[in-house]
């Protein structure tokens, strides 16, 4: 397995390559480049895009960060005190258009001083209305990538997906899953080269994914009913990653920087006391499929 200086120089040019893909796509919008140094050690490269053609905002990041571990951090893993360097890449696109789909993906390393080391990461969409063709095109992309190297991997990852972005208080979904997965070290004949070429082409897939939903959705018409509902369906997002999500907590326990942490929330986002789609709207058709376990490779 290479070391980490190459997994991070990877990294960075994973950060490169889909930028470079996203701005094409939009084909008005531009990245922003934001450099910041960690006091604790090491920084990263904040990639912000606004107000373009199809992306409302967006943050395509990239960190490498080390130093002592924080004690809560220790606490959380089980570790015993040692320094720690992570990298890796973390996106969030929030689109203009409520037919384009949210979506996240974070790619990672993670090792220890005292010998320790993984990899974690994934990637999950979430539409504000719920088209079940891009569901299926969105879960066939990721498991063609998981099938490449194994194939327990996506039945198992979709399922770790389902759990993970699943907001409690709410009790649905995110949205429509993906594939989730950490602390993926070598065992059961799966070295950590292994592991390190599915990271990648985890990392590779995003792109050719998100710029299909980019033109294909892209174009679709809508009013102001249909921004109503995205200005809801934000809000719910706004939630998990605020209350939930252990990447903002791992950001906010080591002294990341606070920006580049909460970039994965969308310029505008909206509350309405106990709202109630009418049965038979696609805002309650949309509501229905926020379940775990929906099998969209079924027929």
């Amino acid at each position: 397995m290479p070391g980490k200086e190459e997994i991070t120089n990877w990294f960075k040019s994973l950060q490169d390559n889909i930028c470079v893909s996203l701005e094409a796509a939009d084909g008005i919008g531009s990245f922003e480049e934001d450099a910041w140094d960690r006091p604790g050690g090491g920084g990263g490269r904040s990639r912000v895009i606004r107000n373009g053609k199809v992306i409302e905002k967006g943050g395509v990041n990239f960190s490498a960060v080390w130093g002592p571990t924080p004690e809560k951090v220790l606490q959380s893993f089980g570790l015993d005190q040692a320094d720690f360097y992570a990298t890796g890449v973390s996106i969030v696109l929030h689109p203009s258009n409520p037919f384009v789909p949210i979506i996240h993906m974070n790619v990672r390393y993670f090792e220890m001083s005292n010998g320790i080391s993984w990899f974690g990461g994934g990637i999950d969409l979430t539409p504000h209305y719920v088209n079940p063709d891009d569901a299926i095109y969105f879960h066939q992309a990721l498991k063609d990538t998981c099938d490449k190297h194994n194939p327990a991997y996506y039945p198992k990852f979709k399922e770790w997906a389902d759990n993970y972005f699943y907001v409690q208080h709410r009790h649905e979904t995110r949205g429509i899953g993906g594939i989730f997965f950490d602390h993926l070290k070598a065992e059961d004949g799966i070295s950590m080269d292994d592991r390190w070429k599915f990271v990648q082409d985890v990392g590779n897939t995003f792109a050719p994914t998100y710029t299909h939903f980019m033109a294909s959705n892209s174009s679709l018409p809508f009013g102001e009913r249909e921004k109503n509902w995205q200005m809801l369906r934000r809000g719910r997002y706004v939630e998990f990653n605020l209350v939930l999500d252990r990447g903002t907590k791992f950001g906010l326990e080591t002294d990341g920087r606070i920006e580049s942490i909460l970039m994965s929330l969308p310029p505008l986002a909206g509350w309405e006391y106990n709202h109630q789609p009418e049965a038979g709207t696609p805002e309650h058709e949309t509501l229905l499929s926020l379940k775990k376990g929906i099998n969209w490779l079924s027929s």
